[in-house]
């Protein structure tokens, strides 16, 4: 049984469903309580939350950008029975057409992103990214949040 491709065709429809924003789809691939560490981007310690919680969040920010395109490659898959890991390469790309400072914010590491099988389907137990480093505007994330602000009053 082939499981590296529907593996690897979750975690890309997921980085898909994230940036069109179809946060119902990103919800559904992830189990009930996912292990979110963004800690290597100073985003505090590594916490346990639900789909909904990971989704709220990221609703703060992600529709003050215009676009944002996560592009993955290189992916590294280990699977054995109902469990899998993934380890991939990622390059962010933020835009916000017109910003002052520049258009652009990339941000570059990699994903580690465990996933379990259940119900049929892999869904994601843990994400883990691990930064590089950026490059573009850094004022852009301030200035996107401030703008999904504005759009959800």
């Amino acid at each position: 049984m082939d499981t590296i491709g529907p593996i690897q065709n979750r975690i890309s429809r997921f980085f898909i469903d994230v940036d069109d924003r179809n946060w119902a789809s990103v919800e559904a691939a992830m189990t009930g309580l996912v292990h979110l560490d963004y800690s290597s981007f100073g985003a505090g310690e590594p916490v346990d939350l639900t789909p909904e919680a990971i989704t709220t969040a990221w609703k703060e920010l992600l529709p003050g950008f215009d676009q944002t395109h996560h592009q993955i490659g290189n992916a590294l898959v280990e699977s054995k029975e109902q469990k899998a890991t993934v380890k991939v390469h990622a390059t962010a790309t933020h835009f916000i057409d017109g910003a002052e400072g520049g258009d652009i914010w990339v941000v570059y590491g990699t994903y580690h992103i465990a996933l379990v099988h259940e119900g049929g389907a892999w869904k994601i137990s843990s994400i883990q990214f691990n930064f590089k480093f950026q490059d573009g505007n850094m004022d852009l994330p301030v200035i996107a949040q401030a703008r999904a602000n504005e759009k959800a009053e």
